[in-house]
């Protein structure tokens, strides 16, 4: 019995060696098949993505850029390329920037270019401007860093800064590089100057790190400068956000320019104030003329052709003060009184804008950090700055309006 139950069990033992045999070659072939698909595909998968992004386009939505110059962006299917003019000193150099759908393979081609993945999670600024740039957007949120951590006048930022989530990094020679490549941000947005040149952050893209460069100083109109948001919003993938916004932008100061054509008359006005024997008036071809033209006032340096700012003594500027109707943006210091500018030089008491207390600055929105929302919120709100200097220059035009950056000096 003993015998016949070894035999009996031997037998199944045989029948069950013998499934399990059929059954292991089976499953490897078929596994060997499966693989081969699965490594057919990955490579012709693969071999495709090289040259180009086989799907359909991501971005249904585009800027179009109608005012700046410094800039010009470029969409492709899963892919953007910003261009940044940046003069310096002697030069003037074309960035390149390719803005790679987050997941998608960088196309061939910009070898030189700088790869920033989009949408921007994390970003490092170096200027108020940037600030009002995130704020225009409403992604306050994504700031984790910035230069300085005091002239911040946006509430938003203001309030994540206490809580910890926006950290000091420095600017220009004191920037805390260490910090920056420990904090690995998606992106540092940095000004172009002679004194921020690209190369500066060689180390931190080097290590990873991508850095874009935003020019909008160079803009010689208030529409041109504010349109830089647009850049803000190819790297957030936020255009339908930004094109509907800065439409309204665009509409209102049009609108307003038109209404200051109506005026029946261009006082006459001086801006600015000495310093350190130098007094910085605007050139002709600089955004503040353009401000002040656009509201209706005369400028004696209207034709300068340059940009930026003309340095005169005071002495040139004296004889036009004497007779200006209005003087503005007195001085980036919060001056808050006539007695204030006196104590600079008692020979501001003999302009007719002094005399007739015609005398505004735009530090209305100047907080106790020393921080002023002129340079934040006003670089990207152009009409509202405008509707102020109308209301300056012919108040019965906008009866109604209180002033929002600027204020009278009393």
């Amino acid at each position: 019995m003993i015998l016949n139950r070894a035999i009996s069990d031997g037998g199944q033992l045989r029948i069950f060696c013998l499934s399990f045999s059929v059954f292991c070659k089976y499953f490897f072939a078929v596994s060997f098949a499966l693989l081969l698909v699965s490594c057919s595909t990955t490579s012709s998968l693969y071999e495709k993505t090289e040259s180009q992004f086989s799907g359909k386009s991501l971005f249904h939505d585009k800027v179009k850029v109608s005012h700046a110059k410094g800039f010009t962006i470029d969409y492709h299917d899963h892919y953007k390329v910003i261009k940044i003019l940046s003069p310096f000193e002697k030069s003037t150099d074309t960035m390149s920037y390719l803005l790679l759908q987050r997941g998608t393979p960088r196309p061939k081609g910009y070898p030189g270019s700088q790869v920033i993945e989009i949408p921007v999670r994390s970003l490092v600024v170096m200027s108020s401007l940037h600030i009002g740039l995130v704020g225009f957007l409403e992604a306050e949120d994504i700031l984790t860093g910035m230069g300085n951590l005091k002239y911040v006048s946006s509430p938003k930022v203001i309030e994540r800064i206490k809580s910890g989530n926006i950290a000091g990094v420095g600017k220009d020679q004191g920037l805390n590089e260490e910090l920056l490549v420990t904090m690995h941000p998606d992106l540092v947005m940095t000004t172009g100057s002679p004194v921020s040149k690209i190369n500066r952050y060689q180390s931190l893209t080097e290590a990873g790190v991508p850095i874009i460069i935003n020019s909008e100083w160079v803009e010689t109109t208030p529409l041109g400068r504010a349109e830089w948001v647009k850049v803000l919003a190819a790297l957030l993938n936020k255009e339908a956000v930004v094109n509907k916004k800065f439409k309204e932008v665009e509409k209102e100061y049009i609108r307003l320019t038109n209404l200051a054509k109506k005026a029946t008359s261009k006082p006459s006005l001086i801006t600015g104030m000495n310093s350190r024997d130098s007094w910085f008036v605007p050139n002709g071809n600089s955004y503040v003329c353009k401000f002040l033209q656009d509201a209706g006032g005369s400028y004696h340096w209207a034709s300068t052709k340059a940009t930026g700012s003309l340095p005169l003594s005071f002495e040139t500027v004296y004889p036009i003060a004497l007779n200006a109707d209005y003087w503005l943006n007195v001085s980036i210091l919060n001056i808050q009184s006539t007695e204030e500018i006196l104590a600079k030089d008692s020979r501001y008491a003999d302009f007719k804008a002094f005399k007739s207390k015609q005398i505004y600055t735009y530090n209305k929105r100047f907080n106790a950090q020393g921080a002023n929302d002129y340079w934040e919120s006003g670089a990207v709100n152009p009409h509202l700055v405008l509707t102020d200097l109308i209301k300056i220059l012919h108040p019965e035009l906008l009866p109604e309006h209180e002033l929002i950056y600027y204020k009278k000096i009393k």
